[in-house]
């Protein structure tokens, strides 16, 4: 496992991360505790040091998960977790006022309950799990950053940008104010590294690549017929059509296999990882088979120029989470 510089944090974190949500049930079908554990488990052993998980994954299921197999390891793991939006929107609407969102008492009581799940008196990454850039000269929210980090309750604060918008965190990022960014990046929607990676890599601020996998249409595995349990979330991200849209951009990129990518997943998180503003990317993985190849993606090894100009090609700019 490589490791790499989380923006000014003073933290090294694995080039794979843990992407927790997935194993805190829920919208995710088919989930098994006893597999989830030993996933992280898994990870550990080879070398993954970073996990991310939220408060409202399974309603601190995954957190509770994360904090059990932290405290039975002897390594350093740094968790980061998410403060949920108090009027239970996702993303971030326009227009929307801070006090309903993301109000200072709110915050600290969240982030409370945050590290009762996980068993901690500290946790290393507190991020809110929406962002409008609108609030970024309100007070309220900084200020409630500030004092959990007086009180010692965390290290460093971060923001999960809303889907498929890394342009609305660019005011927040010239405040100096915000240590890591998550974002969506993928071999579909490369649209960070138009305005958001140059800025965040001249301010050194961490990034956090989620979706890397695209919620599985970048696994290679979908097919005009795949069906997903009642109940998980990707029967809407995959509706109508969406599963053929899905077969015949990917069967383009199986043609650019081979000795850079042996599959659809190595060539995704390769690509991902080829960014030099990128710290770590955290697929979600609920299995020990999914952890183990994943893992051995940090290798050192970054795509050719001629592959990432490629790979430009297979841009696709549209949302699914609508």
């Amino acid at each position: 496992m490589k490791y790499r510089a989380l923006g000014k944090t003073g933290i090294n974190v694995s080039e794979i991360g843990y992407g927790a949500w997935g194993i805190g049930g829920a919208m995710w079908q088919g989930a098994k505790d006893d597999e989830s554990l030993r996933a992280l488990h898994t990870s550990i052993d080879l070398g993954l040091n970073f996990i991310d998980t939220a408060l409202v994954y399974g309603d601190g299921h995954s957190e509770q998960l994360v904090g059990k197999v932290v405290k039975e390891r002897k390594e350093r793991i740094y968790v980061a977790t998410k403060v949920p939006p108090k009027n239970g929107k996702w993303p971030a609407r326009p227009g929307s006022r801070l006090r309903d969102v993301f109000p200072h008492d709110y915050i600290l009581q969240r982030a409370e309950e945050s590290l009762r799940h996980l068993g901690m008196d500290t946790v290393d990454l507190l991020q809110l799990h929406v962002w409008n850039d609108d609030w970024t000269d309100d007070s309220e929210w900084s200020d409630a950053i500030a004092k959990l980090k007086e009180q010692g309750k965390i290290r460093h604060f971060g923001v999960s940008i809303n889907d498929h918008q890394p342009g609305n965190a660019l005011r927040l990022a010239a405040t100096g104010k915000v240590d890591t960014f998550q974002v969506i990046h993928n071999i579909f929607d490369q649209s960070p590294v138009d305005k958001l990676y140059p800025f965040c890599l001249e301010k050194n601020i961490g990034i956090i690549v989620r979706v890397p996998l695209d919620e599985g249409g970048l696994s290679g595995m979908i097919t005009a017929d795949t069906q997903f349990p009642d109940g998980d979330f990707r029967v809407g991200y995959f509706r109508d059509d969406r599963k053929q849209q899905i077969v015949e951009r990917v069967s383009k990129l199986k043609k650019l296999l081979g000795e850079e990518a042996a599959t659809i997943p190595e060539l995704a998180l390769r690509y991902v990882l080829s960014h030099p503003a990128v710290s770590t990317v955290i697929p979600g993985m609920r299995s020990v088979k999914n952890v183990q190849s994943n893992c051995s993606v940090s290798d050192g090894r970054s795509l050719s120029k001629k592959m990432m100009l490629e790979l430009k090609n297979h841009r696709w700019d549209r949302n699914f989470y609508r």
